[in-house]
């Protein structure tokens, strides 16, 4: 059992252009947490998002320009003093009531705790379909249920996260990049059901970041057990290699250069999948270090 108070918590919002936002987010923040450290990165705002802010009472962090959500997260943490922090929207889409929530349950001895949305909760349907791919992806790949791969919501221990610091990308996929990483740790995650509100302002997700998107399903694979991903590709190759042959042998008594390439291409993935194992057991060996 973890006793938590609000002396050793950090409270990260990565910020980008969220003026209206953060006038009526940091009230909030500062009457449930008044001893808690709350720290506002400002990743290259062109509004007066970090004078709100630091009016408010906030510890604000500015980028001279935009390096992405997951540089924003990295600042913070590097200038967050607390044994525990919560990462949580700036936009108004995370309510600061479930803060409580996502800390009783961090209490009961998780390493990190992720507030899950559920299908009301998501921007749109393509949205929901897209969420609901990767959670259930990931949660093949770790044997765990996953119930929301890209939450920004969640609670963990600093001492941990900072283990993982260098592996978090400068985008929007650094939630996916940490959730693999506490599983291939050992770490205890768990998760909690909260409602996410409408966002207030304009979303900073455009159409390019949805094809970084795909990239998650990969770098899912690759942060956790690339052997079990490239070695499920490499059965299904093989297979279809086998099929192949075995048609083309009865029906014409060949084996075909089509047949060949599935099996060579069989081969190639299961040894690019071995080689991906032994990088990330290097990768994740630096934690130790």
């Amino acid at each position: 059992m973890i006793t938590i108070n609000s002396t050793n918590l950090s409270i990260i919002l990565p910020c980008l252009n969220e003026a209206q936002s953060l006038q009526k987010l940091l009230p909030q923040l500062i009457n449930l947490h008044p001893h808690a450290e709350i720290i506002v990165v400002d990743d290259g705002s062109t509004d007066n998002s970090a004078e709100i802010a630091a009016q408010a009472g906030a510890k604000v962090v500015r980028h001279p320009y935009r390096k992405g959500n997951g540089a924003a997260i990295k600042s913070g943490v590097r200038a967050a003093s607390g044994d525990i922090l919560v990462f949580m929207d700036a936009d108004g889409q995370h309510d600061p009531q479930d803060i409580e929530r996502l800390l009783t349950e961090f209490a009961q001895g998780y390493d990190m705790v992720v507030g899950a949305r559920g299908a009301k909760s998501q921007a749109s349907f393509g949205r929901l379909c897209a969420n609901s791919f990767y959670n259930w992806f990931s949660g093949w790949m770790v044997g765990h249920a996953i119930a929301d791969l890209t939450s920004g919501f969640r609670a963990v221990k600093a001492d941990k996260f900072k283990e993982f610091l260098y592996l978090l990308p400068n985008g929007f996929s650094y939630p996916t990049t940490i959730t693999m990483a506490f599983f291939r740790a050992g770490y205890n995650v768990n998760y909690i059901p909260i409602v996410a509100h409408t966002r207030i302002g304009k979303s900073h997700i455009k159409f390019r970041d949805a094809i970084r998107f795909l990239l998650i399903i990969f770098k899912v694979g690759t942060l956790y057990a690339p052997l079990k991903l490239f070695g499920s590709l490499s059965v299904g190759f093989f297979t279809m290699g086998l099929g192949y042959y075995s048609y083309t042998y009865t029906m014409g008594g060949r084996f075909t250069n089509m047949g060949v390439l599935l099996f060579i291409t069989s081969l190639l993935i299961f040894l690019i999948g071995l080689v991906s194992e032994q990088i990330t057991q290097l990768l994740y060996s630096r934690r130790n270090e």
